[in-house]
């Protein structure tokens, strides 16, 4: 494109607020576009009044099985609604623990069980790397 150097500076204007238009719009592409998409728990239905107990937060380096048991147990005591067990299980989670269930694909998760499966199954090496009683009882204790 020739011409003078005000009409090539005012079509790159234009291009750059055609390409942003174009990202805009694009907007409605994105999974989140549905906000039900953001549920990993669909039509759940939280009752008025509803407390949701305090949780020792999970940070990834402890048994995950404990953290279950642990959550579990709190929440049973106020609820026995699944949903509600598996929903406020977020709650229960901090830093990186957060994010991994954030990007839980809520296809996979329907149940408890499946949700403690995907949990366990990330957080195994804690369990792994746990020293059993022989390990501990074979440890020599050192001077300092």
């Amino acid at each position: 494109m020739g011409g003078p150097p005000l009409a090539v500076e005012g079509r790159e204007k234009l291009d750059l607020i055609e390409e942003k238009l174009r990202v805009v719009e694009r907007f409605g592409d994105y999974p989140f576009a549905d906000m039900m998409d953001l549920y990993l728990v669909p039509d759940i239905v939280i009752p008025p009044k509803f407390k949701v107990p305090d949780f020792d937060r999970y940070k990834g380096t402890t048994c995950p099985k404990n953290h279950l048991k642990m959550h579990y147990r709190k929440m049973r005591a106020c609820s026995r609604d699944e949903k509600l067990l598996m929903h406020f299980f977020q709650d229960s989670l901090v830093r990186a623990t957060v994010i991994r269930y954030t990007n839980l694909e809520a296809s996979r998760i329907c149940t408890w069980k499946d949700l403690i499966t995907a949990f366990i199954r990330q957080y195994q090496y804690n369990i792994d790397m746990a020293p059993d009683r022989t390990q501990l009882q074979n440890m020599s204790k050192r001077e300092h």
